[in-house]
């Protein structure tokens, strides 16, 4: 089979042919059919040495095979992957939280991940995909989970407006749910005219350009009030502080951006404001199953954010490009064209 690997801190993907994964015991194989580009993976290529990694923990794809302890699939099931899984008889991991098990591992973060033709996973990590989704949006259950649990940890009553910074594929997804859930205005900040745009389809009400003037200032024009409610939805050094900055007296910021390297804050004026700050990371299993739901309903649309499919040629110049200012959003490789 033909797989992406990386070759070295900041280097480009290359593309080369290995030997098909054989499942394990309680393992499925999985035939990549669709498999989305994070944030994260960019991050981890040109911050850490992964050489001869496979990355991709965004994917679903079909049973192409499984082992002999696994019960409940069958050759052609449609999967939508949770790439967590943790030792399973934990408490967290019983309890559908397997990122906080003491054992957890990530496919595509360490262990083989799904910019390849097929992968292996542990058959608790697939979900079963209803043909109302398509196997590009099923590669989008996994970001839309991540979106649904940075809202759901953030306190917000029905009808009160939100101030969401970022309008990268998590803050796109953040906005979604925003919506969904009834927030009276979604105001996502974002410098990029493209992804502001992209924001009023996907689900904010308004958006804001940074580079016009005080945001915080823009959205008491925008919702009558300042942002009580903030979430960060970019993960780059300097932008804890700035929502900090931005959020009002006992309000609320929700750190969903994942920056990888070190930051900064000075705590005395959140301090002053009383603030409370909530981070977030990944997701729950229940959260997987509310996506696939809504996905299925009709209730969500999340079409607005893929902005592109490709097969795994592409790969290589597709991840380069997303390093560098871009009107892209979710990028989706097909490994099987």
């Amino acid at each position: 089979m033909r797989a992406a690997f990386t070759k070295g801190k900041g280097e480009s993907l290359v593309i080369e042919n290995v030997s098909e994964p054989s499942p394990a015991a309680d393992e499925l194989l999985v035939r990549v059919e669709a498999c989305g580009i994070c944030g994260s993976d960019l991050h981890m290529v040109d911050s850490m040495d992964l050489r001869d990694s496979v990355l991709g923990h965004e994917f679903s794809g079909v049973v192409a095979g499984f082992g002999k302890e696994v019960a409940g699939f069958a050759e052609g099931d449609r999967i939508a992957a949770f790439p967590l899984f943790g030792c399973g008889v934990c408490l967290d991991c019983l309890s559908g939280r397997p990122s906080r098990c003491a054992k957890w591992q990530l496919t595509g973060g360490g262990l083989p991940g799904a910019y390849a033709e097929y992968v292996t996973i542990k058959s608790r990590q697939a979900f079963a995909l209803p043909d109302e989704i398509s196997l590009p949006f099923g590669a989008m259950v996994e970001p839309l989970a991540v979106g649904l649990h940075g809202w759901k940890k953030t306190p917000v009553e029905v009808g009160e407006p939100v101030l969401i910074i970022g309008a990268g594929p998590v803050g796109q997804s953040v906005a979604l749910w925003a919506n969904h859930f009834g927030a009276r205005e979604v105001v996502v900040a974002d410098l990029v005219a493209n992804r502001r745009a992209l924001a009023l389809a996907a689900g904010a009400t308004s958006t804001i350009d940074p580079a016009d003037g005080d945001v915080a200032e823009q959205y008491a024009e925008i919702t009558g009030e300042l942002p009580r409610a903030v979430i960060e939805c970019v993960g780059v050094p300097g932008m804890i502080e700035n929502a900090l900055n931005l959020a009002r007296a006992d309000g609320h910021v929700t750190v969903v951006g994942m920056c990888i390297g070190s930051d900064q804050i000075t705590p005395m004026p959140a301090m002053v404001k009383e603030l409370t700050t909530q981070f977030v990371l990944f997701y729950r299993e229940d959260d997987y199953r509310l996506t696939i739901s809504s996905l299925k309903n009709g209730t969500i649309d999340p079409s607005p954010l893929l902005t592109a499919t490709f097969g795994l040629d592409e790969l290589p110049g597709r991840f380069d490009a997303l390093k560098h200012p871009t009107t892209e959003c979710k990028l989706v490789i097909e490994p099987q064209r």
